[in-house]
């Protein structure tokens, strides 16, 4: 079998690498964007944050239903560029209707849905997309790459948003993100490697065969069963903390916009050490209990911020060393799990099964959206998201209990 080029050398992937650096830039002033614009223009309350987190994350159960039998029979480079030139679409919408002063929150949700599920179907064929260009045992330094570019996006995204928002306009800040979806596709179209061949025509049986084969093989083997298990945790309470996170640090905190994306890009920082420190980390403890204590540490990171006074100085520390330390150990089982789960598995079954991944993720995600909103209504944004972190623990200590502790590297062997 012939070998893989180095990743330095490997023109295609260089050129996917770089396209998802220019839009994952830009997809960072639209996550903070969306809801900034909710909570400073329209006056959203912490239900309706949570409603719209919930239609961002919504579209994860219905793309990873239909999706996955679809992209493992069809050409998945495609797929991205179109994905890229639909967000790119909708996010035009957005300031043109807010130059015509008609931008209301019915159309934020609507955008968020709409972008949420191209970025699913971009996710869920990237992610299959990635091993068949690079090879298997470049998998986990190629993850590791992209994570890192990742992670300057991160650093420098949300501060730029924050810049934007306060400064200048929400239009300003969405249009830039719709032009870097477009320059995406632009890159994308210039990869010319050839895709490992698919399954034949006559073996597709349509989404529901997908799905159940998706799930039939995610459940059934131990590890990945793991995996999914801590991903339906980890989406559940990530939901109730996200849809209330902006909200505390706004209103709970109050801090600004500035100071909100200056502690989001620190988090870019420490999420830049993370994607650096996965692979070692994979090493030192092996790939499974790295997975697990990462998980853990960043659970704790992120309990920082909560425990912060609303007094300026000391709220701004809390959120930096917050957003640094979640964010840089929350990169590392991100990193390793999903290099995990690609070279477990089959090419041509990586599009079903990510795609189960993607919908339990997103399904479960929804419903802790829904219900943080109300809740943080009720009992109050602070001790909401105290009662999410102590739920972010229960994943990785699962899956410590799991066959998962037992994985120590990567298997490399080509399917």
């Amino acid at each position: 079998m012939t070998s893989k080029p180095s990743l330095w050398r490997h023109g295609d992937f260089r050129r996917l690498w770089a396209s998802q650096a220019v839009s994952d830039f830009g997809a960072r002033i639209t996550r903070e964007g969306l809801a900034m614009t909710a909570v400073m223009s329209l006056a959203a309350t912490p239900g309706q944050l949570g409603l719209l987190s919930a239609l961002a994350n919504g579209p994860a159960l219905l793309v990873g239903l239909a999706a996955g039998d679809f992209v493992d029979h069809t050409a998945r480079r495609p797929i991205l560029i179109a994905a890229d030139l639909v967000r790119a679409a909708v996010l035009i919408t957005l300031p043109v209707a807010a130059w015509l002063h008609l931008l209301s929150l019915l159309q934020v949700y609507v955008a968020a849905a709409l972008v949420g599920a191209a970025s699913d179907f971009f996710d869920i064929a990237d992610h299959a997309y990635l091993p068949g260009l690079v090879g298997k045992a470049h998998v986990a330094e190629a993850n590791a790459r992209i994570s890192a570019t990742e992670s300057l996006a991160e650093l420098g995204g949300p501060a730029l948003a924050g810049v934007l928002f306060q400064w200048l306009t929400a239009p300003v800040a969405i249009a830039v993100n719709a032009a870097t979806y477009v320059i995406s596709a632009l890159i994308l179209g210039r990869i010319g490697s050839p895709e490992p061949p698919r399954d034949p025509p006559r073996r597709r049986r349509g989404w529901v065969d997908g799905v159940v084969t998706g799930a039939r093989t995610a459940w059934s083997e131990p590890v990945l069963r793991a995996l999914l298990v801590m991903t339906g945790v980890d989406g559940l309470f990530g939901g109730f903390f996200g849809a209330l996170y902006i909200a505390y640090v706004l209103r709970t905190l109050s801090l600004g916009p500035v100071f909100l994306g200056l502690g989001i890009a620190t988090g870019g920082l420490g999420a830049l050490a993370g994607s650096l420190l996965a692979r070692p980390m994979g090493r030192w403890l092996g790939v499974g209990p790295a997975i697990c204590v990462a998980g853990v540490l960043s659970a704790f990171g992120t309990l920082i911020v909560l425990l912060a006074p609303p007094e300026p100085v000391r709220a701004t520390a809390a959120l930096v060393a917050s957003q640094f330390l979640g964010d840089l150990f929350g990169v590392v089982p991100a990193i390793l799990a999903v290099s995990l789960r690609q070279t477990l598995l089959p090419h041509g079954m990586l599009g079903r099964v990510g795609a189960t991944f993607r919908a339990v993720d997103g399904g479960v995600r929804v419903a802790g959206a829904l219900a943080g909103g109300p809740l943080g209504g009720v009992f109050g944004l602070r001790a909401t998201l105290i009662a999410a972190i102590a739920g972010l623990l229960i994943g990785p200590i699962f899956g410590a209990l799991t066959p998962l502790r037992a994985v120590r590297a990567m298997p490399t062997e080509e399917a």
